[in-house]
């Protein structure tokens, strides 16, 4: 295979020396309740076998997250205690964001399952005083939704206390052991929430409360919105995390991703597209500059394309999007000093092409979207991240290592033409490769289950350690490399 000897004369070219470690959460997804607006839990949930849908569950399998968030606006009225022991007495209640009313068949064992079925560790968002929006706080018939510290902390001594005679007497004799949990959630979204001060000084008390029940989990607190500094000088002592969302278009003027604008030119909303990883890319250098040296991570606890038109907009049904998606991945991988969890997509649902997967209803079988596609495919991913020293033109590549295994994944940007690389590891041989490609006609749509589509194809890269990149195509390769050379 390559001789390192050859390595300067290689357009693509890496420098395997370890740079920081890469978090597997970059890739995570949440789960929660949206009422009438997409049905999602609802939808997953089998309510005659009063079981998780197994086609469901085989899908998000397949997607692999291995980190899995509820809630997120409803946190602001979930009361936990009413999802909890049998299910017959459970009250249903108003979900006062979303429309509709939910069941609460699916309560905290359901989520805990769901998340051990497909090997996701779950975490919650609490229920953070109804983040101090008064409309939150009061259902329809007046009944209280806000929640204070005591309630958090029994819900984390609930999960984690090996001795809770609550949660044994609805089933479950071993602790749940969840270490991860998010206190606020889009706090800084709106002037009827607690303004800055009063957020920080409640985050802190929720904090000392939840690690007193359990002082082992991981605390992740709101700082969005330039919130960050003044969070952390009031509460940074208890928090691992500042969270942060981030719902984007392409950053461009005139925009043709709303709506069925998109249809009418291709090239344009190519150009578009292909943008939109710009827009991430200063939103975490923003966040950055809040964190950076604080002793905290961050925390994209949502991230995805906020497209208008028919189902939140069909062009995220395109695998253009996917595309586009995958350059995001590639510019957290880039942050992921500090980034430390990450998703670009809603997880499941009915209607909304935000979704990762696709709940067909009454019936069928769920169907992962473009951007689980690549989400799935980014899990060939090393360790500790490395510097891509060189890159052909029209190739966005990020690399990784875990020992002697080196992973590149590699965005073609260009709609409608190869592009070939000649790969080189500085000092190192590599000794074969293999390519995971995944690619289609840009205008392509998902738009229900079908096998064989969109599946990532595997293939043995050449001795020469040369590639050719599809057009509009997403990689992943692995290379086995020597040993490295003693000094």
């Amino acid at each position: 295979m390559a001789n390192p000897a050859l390595v300067s004369e290689a357009n693509l070219r890496v420098d395997p020396t370890p740079r920081f470690d890469l978090s597997p959460n970059l890739f995570m997804q949440f789960m929660e309740p949206l009422g009438v607006t997409d049905s999602s839990v609802e939808a997953a949930w089998d309510h005659r076998a009063k079981r998780w849908r197994p086609d469901v569950i085989e899908a998000t399998r397949q997607l692999g997250p291995p980190l899995i968030r509820w809630g997120g606006i409803l946190s602001a009225y979930y009361r936990w205690r009413e999802g909890i022991g049998p299910r017959a007495t459970r009250k249903p209640y108003v979900n006062l964001c979303w429309g509709g009313v939910e069941t609460h068949q699916v309560g905290t064992h359901e989520f805990v399952d769901f998340c051990r079925q497909v090997g996701a560790e779950p975490f919650y968002c609490v229920n953070f005083e109804s983040e101090g929006a008064e409309h939150w706080r009061r259902g329809p018939d007046g009944e209280d939704r806000s929640a204070g510290p005591d309630e958090a902390a029994a819900w984390v001594d609930y999960c984690n206390n090996p001795d809770n005679r609550e949660r044994k007497a609805n089933g479950a004799d071993k602790p749940f052991n969840l270490r991860l949990w998010q206190i606020g959630n889009e706090t800084s979204y709106s002037d009827q929430h607690f303004g800055l001060d009063k957020a920080a000084e409640r985050t802190a008390a929720f904090a000392v409360a939840m690690r007193k029940a359990d002082p082992t989990i991981a605390l992740i607190g709101w700082g969005d919105s330039g919130w960050a500094p003044r969070m952390l000088e009031v509460a940074g002592e208890h928090l691992q995390y500042i969270a942060f969302h981030h719902h984007f278009d392409s950053g461009l003027p005139d925009s043709p991703l709303h709506g069925n604008e998109w249809r009418k030119d291709p090239d344009r909303t190519w150009e578009h597209l292909m943008h939109a990883h710009r827009s991430l890319d200063a939103k975490l250098r923003e966040m950055r500059e809040q964190v950076e040296g604080r002793g905290v991570s961050l925390a994209m606890t949502e991230g995805h394309f906020a497209l208008g038109g028919r189902n939140r907009c069909e062009v995220l049904s395109t695998w253009a999007a996917g595309v586009a998606n995958a350059r995001m991945l590639n510019v957290q991988a880039r942050h992921g000093d500090l980034l430390k969890i990450a998703t670009l997509a809603d997880f499941c649902g009915t209607r909304w092409q935000v979704n990762a997967i696709m709940i067909p209803v009454p019936g069928g079988r769920s169907f992962l979207m473009p951007v689980a596609r690549v989400m799935a495919l980014f899990r060939h991913m090393g360790e500790r991240a490395l510097d891509v020293e060189a890159a052909p033109d029209g190739l966005d590549v990020t690399a990784s290592a875990t020992g002697r295994r080196v992973y590149l994944h590699v965005v073609n940007t260009r709609r409608t033409r190869d592009v070939q690389a000649s790969l080189g590891i500085a000092g190192r041989r590599i000794l074969g490769g293999r390519l995971f490609t995944l690619s289609a006609d840009p205008e392509f749509e998902i738009i229900g289950h079908q096998d064989g589509v969109l599946e990532p194809v595997e293939s043995r890269m050449a001795d020469d350690a040369t590639i050719t990149f599809k057009a509009a195509s997403v990689t992943a390769v692995e290379l086995d490399l020597d040993e490295p050379r003693q000094t």
